[in-house]
């Protein structure tokens, strides 16, 4: 039986509704929810004793409900005659509630007659579209709401607020004599995604309380939560709702669609009055048939956002394949906000987790973790470069130990610099410095080449936390070292938050690496080994180290004038392009006979090394490999190694 009506028009027709009651006979209708999913709204507005009107009440249950908990001052009206009969019958017991056949847009009560209009569904109805007869129709129904409202009295508006009807709500009740407030009824939108089709658009409640003209215009919104929040303007009100509506749309599309073949999704999710995302969501699908759980949700603790497993596209598809769920969604909790706990996030989790989940799955939803707790992350220090932006500089704790990290906000996923912090004691206190034998394992290939080229000066371009350096400066401190780096601000922050120390051995210019490498070609000095670990600004290109301009022919021509014939060059390259990352290596051959590269596959570092002497072989790398791990030792960076040989030969790739 079709019960829906053939245009959006019928839905403000009296003959139509009177077919649909007919057609339905008894069974409620219930458009935005029942009274559970409601009650927890309509009970903060209103009182046990308030005279109570509901125009276009239909034959929903909503009403009686209401009476049966203790608002029995209820008058309901509807245009269909039919559903009045019904509803006289029905509730024939509850004596004290009427129900009169009435229209709406022209009633006979008095002035001030009701403290409460209730209304759920009926402005939706009567506004199909944004016509000017349709106009012409809500202006009389408001005229009639605002009439027969008290002083203190209270419009309450159960909604959708499609676009043309917020506009119409806001233009009609956001005047200094009307409070206007729009909450989000998450409870019904619940319902609708359990016992419906999947599809949720959001439900709001609307309340505008009557006043004298007061001296400022009172708009709030509560779209997450219990915190309401004050606004400003009208459009801050209308794009707190299309915030909350857009991403209804994508998670209704989510709910009922599989990513599988596809690249994963991301939602930022906003708490109000912030302008920067408190959590952001990696929705990831897989084939049903490799599965074994059909949904999860996996929170990622404070400090590990950026390590390969939850940082990356390739490493969360890892993560779901290993949990071996049919959707996972990555929650990854964002900076410059507090977490209190792992439940509580949980707890703000919640709805959104319900809404992403995919159609037709029912029960709890199982959130994962590392462990019992949200982990942290705490600023030490923070600034702004002109090179590179606003910084911050945190300490999080990974695997049980404390670590240091550089991050620019533009790039918040990255981590620039990192440094493992251990604990040591000073005139009877401790505190924590930088522990100088961690470095990333990537960087521990680097230093590989280094060894190949034997003792000599080296120059390394790109300093960051400056860690490289300072492991370069402890393990080698024979060979002096020159950093360059293009950002002062960079130096003062390796110094003050990463405890570099400067001295004959190591210095720093700082300036652009291009001009360093005419200036030492023009000037004849040779390096034993050149290094570059630079971060590009410009990411659009897929090329996110070093600048592109570093591996071009005439750049690649100055680094092998300024090395020693058989000096070593040595390339940190993190590129997602492979056209790029392949001219990049035809280009590199153009200056260097013979290239090796290592790639991890959990890292999105390629390593290059590159010089005009000797072929590399494994025997070679590795015998350098060992040379370091030993020099570390004896030196007090490392207990055991710093570089792991097995990996190391793994992730050998010989280009010529």
């Amino acid at each position: 039986m079709n019960l829906l009506p053939k245009s959006h028009k019928e839905f403000s027709e009296k003959d139509y509704w009177n077919k649909f009651f007919k057609k339905r006979g008894n069974k409620a209708f219930e458009w935005y929810g029942e009274y559970l999913e409601l009650c927890s709204q309509l009970h903060k507005y209103i009182k046990h004793g308030d005279t109570i009107l509901m125009p276009g009440c239909g034959n929903s249950s909503l009403s009686a409900d209401l009476y049966d908990v203790g608002f029995q001052n209820i008058t309901n009206i509807d245009v269909s005659e039919v559903v009045i009969k019904q509803m006289k019958s029905k509730n024939a017991q509850r004596s004290n509630m009427k129900f009169l056949h009435m229209d709406a847009l022209n009633t006979t009560f008095n002035d001030s007659e009701f403290n409460v209009v209730l209304d759920k569904g009926t402005l939706d109805a009567l506004m199909p579209d944004n016509s000017e007869e349709t106009n012409a129709t809500i202006n009389k129904y408001f005229g009639e709401v605002k009439r027969v409202l008290k002083l203190g009295g209270r419009f309450i508006c159960i909604t959708l607020l499609q676009s043309h009807i917020l506009h119409k709500i806001v233009e009609c009740f956001s005047d200094k004599s009307w409070m206007l407030r729009i909450v989000r009824c998450h409870e019904a939108e619940e319902k609708n995604a359990t016992e419906g089709d999947g599809t949720t658009l959001p439900v709001f409640v609307v309340v505008a309380t009557k006043f004298k003209e007061m001296p400022k215009l009172i708009l709030e919104a509560c779209m997450v939560g219990d915190k309401m929040l004050r606004l400003n303007t009208t459009q801050e009100l209308i794009d707190n709702v299309k915030t909350v509506q857009d991403a209804a749309f994508i998670t209704n599309g989510l709910a009922k669609t599989s990513l599988e073949g596809e690249e994963e999704v991301s939602l930022d999710l906003m708490q109000p009055g912030k302008e920067i995302p408190r959590f952001t969501l990696y929705i990831i699908d897989q084939k049903t048939a490799q599965t074994v759980n059909k949904y999860a949700v996996f929170i990622v603790p404070q400090g590990r956002e950026s390590e390969w497993l939850f940082g990356s596209p390739a490493g969360r598809k890892q993560l779901q394949a290993s949990a071996r769920f049919g959707r996972l969604v990555v929650a990854v909790l964002r900076r410059g906000h507090t977490f209190a706990s792992l439940d509580s996030v949980k707890d703000e989790l919640a709805h959104s987790a319900r809404m992403l989940a995919p159609y037709g799955f029912a029960g709890q939803i199982p959130f994962l973790s590392l462990g019992e707790d949200v982990g942290r992350r705490t600023r030490v220090g923070a600034g702004r470069s002109a090179a590179s932006g606003a910084y911050v500089v945190e300490d999080v704790d990974v695997e049980g130990a404390p670590h240091r990290r550089l991050v620019f906000l533009d790039n918040q996923f990255l981590v620039q610099s990192e440094a493992r912090l251990k604990t040591v004691k000073k005139k009877n206190k401790t505190k924590h410095v930088v522990d100088f034998g961690y470095i990333s394992q990537y960087h521990s290939f680097m230093c590989v080449g280094t060894v190949l080229a034997a003792a000599g000066p080296g120059a390394v371009l790109g300093l960051g936390g400056g860690g490289l350096c300072m492991f370069l400066r402890r393990a080698l401190p024979a060979a002096p070292l020159t950093a360059v780096e293009l950002d002062p601000e960079m130096l003062a922050v390796a110094r003050t938050y990463f405890d570099l120390e400067l001295d004959d051995s190591l210095k720093v210019e700082v300036k652009d690496g291009m001009d360093f490498l005419k200036d030492e070609a023009a000037k004849g000095t040779h390096y034993r080994w050149v290094l570059f670990d630079m971060d590009s600004k410009d990411r659009s290109r897929g090329l996110s180290c070093p600048p592109p301009q570093f591996l071009t022919d005439d750049a690649l021509a100055l680094v092998t004038r300024v090395l020693d014939d058989d000096g070593q060059f040595i390339l940190n390259m993190v590129c997602r392009d492979n056209s790029i990352r392949d001219s990049t290596i035809e280009t590199l051959k153009r200056h260097f006979k013979y290239i090796v590269t290592v790639n991890l596959y959990e890292e999105v570092n390629e390593i290059v090394l590159a010089n005009n002497s000797q072929p590399y072989t494994s025997d070679k790398l590795e015998s350098a490999a060992k040379e370091l791990n030993s020099i570390a030792r004896q030196r007090g960076l490392v207990k055991i190694k710093c570089v792991d040989l097995k990996d190391l030969l793994q992730s050998l790739n010989f280009v010529s």
